[in-house]
């Protein structure tokens, strides 16, 4: 979640309401973030600490020594019922918990190895039996774990290194017989079978196909642009009184072209939505998979095999040199502060951390603009002196009187150039005077909080690898003396996150034991910060699209951009998915701003009527239903006449129906399912448009069923009416329609693969 627990908002939005007015006034009325962050804290009680404290107790962070034997016993069900995947995750659970150098974290090492050799993750197991013998691995089962390596190797086509790994276990097996003899049969048995599959096998030489090769290499920026890193050639910075910073074309550009590829400044994994479990003598651990025991904690990659932080059982990383550079970085700080974090929300969590890394710049001038910023107001003057041209340069139709108009820019540095650093997410906007009074308190008290956990041992630590001209034995005191300073630079970035927080997302694909379907859909993975992403305005049509791998953002042409365009991002509220009325209310609340973009305007200009993906038909003639409360045909020659009411109720039932024939297809009784679906198809065509979703949905499903027995003619014909649906609805140039498209793909191309993804 981005803000703190509901509990610790609900006791500070009380705490806030109980405030003499004269209170409430100061702080409502304060002109710069410090008086806010001062103003604010001084009113934070021990009282108040020792309820958080209390809240943060229900997330298990630190390592507990009895939970590695619980979560492999469970890891050890899994297996046995063959489910690889949801046992690997039981062990990491277990691993995470354990203390290095033990038997416990050794046996979820090699346990896990099982299981990652099973879902064919030779390369993984070939690691996680290193860890194991590192970690010291009993010597009575260790022919077991050398001879599963040695398979590996055979697999690979390394066989130069299994027939190695054979010898190695003949020899130790003579050297220290520690097998019964019916084991040591079956072992005898096995080394036999690896013996000849090494003699049989040819040398396989792992090469990275080249297709791939270029694919990756298409990612990178023909061009990078001398004034804004990450950025393409083919963009420039300007700004404007109204506007502020935004980006144009400086060329035409073609659909597809790669605009923006930028690594976040600072990413936060997002915890999930899920609860913490309340301690009990049933549900002491957990044993539900969230995205924090999958994702490495710093790069964001997939995994099974992660490698725990030493000193909690919360962080994890896909290997030891993430792991490594997220200690140095941060979360050496962090460690101990876990349970806090998650309690306290992802945005403060991400103001943290913006801190810390910020330190690994010149920490002397990060200082001085803090300081800045406390003596005069909120946003402090850019450092660079260089002058940007508006849009109107470029045309030269906005030069009046021959005279043209140049601004500063924030957050460029001294030469002018505006980069992936400190100084640009310091120089992102926070609204301080938008935003409401209570929410301000709220976050003030919660940056509070974390900073007087932030102890004078803590504090030593925040010089390690600073660049800084002064002694680090002096820089101590004054970090100390500076804490305030710190509070309030968090306190600016967790208000900047409202408007500038960037969701990071990733396709999870979810399986299906009783059918050959794979579901997928697009989730939130974690929050980062984008600082050239940032300076991309919003429209409810815009012209690019935005993806991610792993932490890197990349912002591609969704449609052709003309010289001296602006490029436009989508904030969210998008014209496909919301009405202009709801979409503007959100953008209100949450930016600040009255969107005005073409397709706002050409909206509120429309006459009032429903979009045609939720329209009804006349039971009759099939024309469109209008009207409010009582639906009239819309064909002049038509008397038929509904009201709303009836026909929302018949969509309801529409859509229970559905979603029984969706748990059908779901549990492979695919018959039932196309059965009950064609009778949905023949109740929607009496009283939906032939574009409303519903219908678009049903035809899906219907594709979705055939496609699992293998009719792939008719899987192709219903998937074709689907996308008609999602065309109306999203666009040509959608996200959603190329995900329909490659879906089509699939069934025409690979129409024996019966291994097809739909969501």
């Amino acid at each position: 979640m981005d803000l703190p627990v509901d509990e610790w908002k609900s006791y500070l939005f009380q705490k806030w309401s109980l405030l003499p007015k004269s209170i409430q006034f100061t702080i409502s009325t304060a002109e710069t973030l410090s008086d806010v962050f001062l103003h604010s804290s001084s009113l934070l009680q021990s009282e108040d600490e020792m309820f958080l404290k209390r809240l943060s107790m229900d997330y298990l962070v630190g390592k507990d020594p009895n939970a590695p034997l619980f979560y492999r016993e469970e890891g050890n069900k899994k297996f046995q019922e063959k489910d690889y995947m949801g046992a690997a995750v039981l062990y990491s659970k277990g691993v995470s918990h354990s203390g290095p150098n033990t038997e416990d974290i050794s046996l979820c090492y090699a346990n896990r190895s099982a299981a990652l050799f099973h879902l064919g993750q030779y390369e993984t197991c070939l690691k996680d039996i290193i860890r194991a013998q590192t970690h010291g691995y009993p010597e009575r089962l260790q022919p077991k774990m050398m001879l599963r390596k040695a398979e590996c190797l055979v697999t690979l086509g390394r066989l130069q290194e299994a027939s190695q790994a054979i010898s190695d276990l003949e020899c130790n097996l003579t050297a220290k017989p520690i097998l019964t003899a019916s084991q040591f049969q079956i072992l005898q048995r096995n080394l036999g079978h690896l013996k000849m599959k090494v003699q049989e096998k040819e040398n396989i030489t792992e090469t990275f196909p080249a297709a791939l090769t270029k694919a990756f290499e298409d990612m990178d920026l023909r061009e990078e642009n001398e004034q804004i890193s990450s950025a393409s050639s083919s963009v420039r910075l300007c700004t404007d009184p109204l506007k502020g910073r935004y980006l144009i074309a400086t060329k035409d550009i073609l659909p597809g072209e790669l605009l923006v590829k930028e690594d976040a400044f600072v990413s936060v994994l997002n915890p999930g939505e899920m609860p913490p479990l309340h301690h009990g003598l049933e549900s002491k651990w957990d044993t539900r998979v969230t995205n924090g025991d999958v994702y490495c904690h710093r790069c964001l990659k997939h995994t099974l095999a992660t490698v725990p932080c030493d000193g909690c059982s919360y962080a994890k990383y896909c290997s030891q040199e993430c792991l490594q550079q997220a200690w140095d970085l941060y979360h050496s700080i962090e460690c101990s502060l876990g349970g806090l974090l998650l309690t306290l929300g992802v945005f403060c969590h991400v103001a943290l951390r913006s801190t810390l890394i910020a330190r690994f710049e010149d920490v002397d001038n990060v200082i001085k603009k803090l300081r800045g910023e406390i003596r005069n107001k909120d946003i402090c003057l850019p450092e660079s002196k260089t002058l940007v041209q508006t849009s109107d340069d470029l045309g030269g139709e906005g030069e009046k009187n021959g005279k043209r108009f140049e601004t500063p820019i924030p957050g460029c540095d001294i030469n002018g150039k505006y980069g992936n650093n400190y100084n640009a997410v310091f120089n992102l906007l926070p609204h301080t005077e938008n935003q409401k009074p209570e929410h301000k308190f709220l976050c003030a008290l919660s940056v509070s909080a974390l900073c007087r956990q932030l102890d004078t041992t803590s504090l030593q630590t925040l010089t390690t690898g600073l660049k800084s001209s002064q002694p680090k034995a002096a820089m101590v005191p004054a970090l100390c003396q500076e804490l305030h300073i710190w509070g309030v630079a968090m306190l600016r970035h967790m208000l900047q996150l409202q408007c500038n927080a960037q969701a990071i997302t990733t396709i999870q694909q979810t399986e299906s034991k009783e059918n050959v379907i794979t579901n997928s859909r697009q989730v939130r993975l974690a929050t980062g910060i984008f600082p050239v992403v940032s300076l991309l305005n919003h429209s409810c049509s815009p012209n690019t699209s935005v993806s991610f791998i792993s932490t890197v953002a990349t912002v591609r042409a969704s449609e052709q951009i003309g010289k001296g365009q602006e490029i436009l991002h989508c904030y969210g509220p998008h014209e496909s998915r919301m009405g202009v009325a709801e979409r503007q209310k959100k953008l209100r609340s949450q930016y600040f701003f009255d969107c005005n973009c073409p397709a706002c305007q050409n909206e509120q200009h429309r006459p009032a009527a429903g979009p045609r993906w939720e329209a009804f038909c006349c039971s009759r003639c099939r024309a469109l239903m209008q009207g409010d409360d009582m639906l009239s045909c819309n064909n002049a020659s038509c008397t038929e006449a509904v009201s709303r009411d009836h026909l929302v109720s018949q969509l309801q039932d529409l859509q229970q129906q559905v979603g029984m024939a969706q748990k059908l297809l779901r549990n492979g009784k695919l018959e039932r399912a196309i059965q009950l679906l064609l009778g949905c198809q023949h109740d929607a065509e009496s009283f939906l448009s032939a574009e409303h979703s519903m219908v678009g949905a049903i035809e899906d499903d219907l594709a979705q069923a055939y496609a699992a027995l293998g009719d792939w003619q008719k899987s192709a014909t219903h998937l074709q009416r689907s996308l008609q649906v999602v065309e109306v609805r999203h666009g040509p140039s959608s996200v959603e329609m190329g995900h329909e498209l490659f879906k089509l793909a699939q069934i025409f191309f690979n129409g024996k693969d019966p291994f097809l993804l739909f969501c």
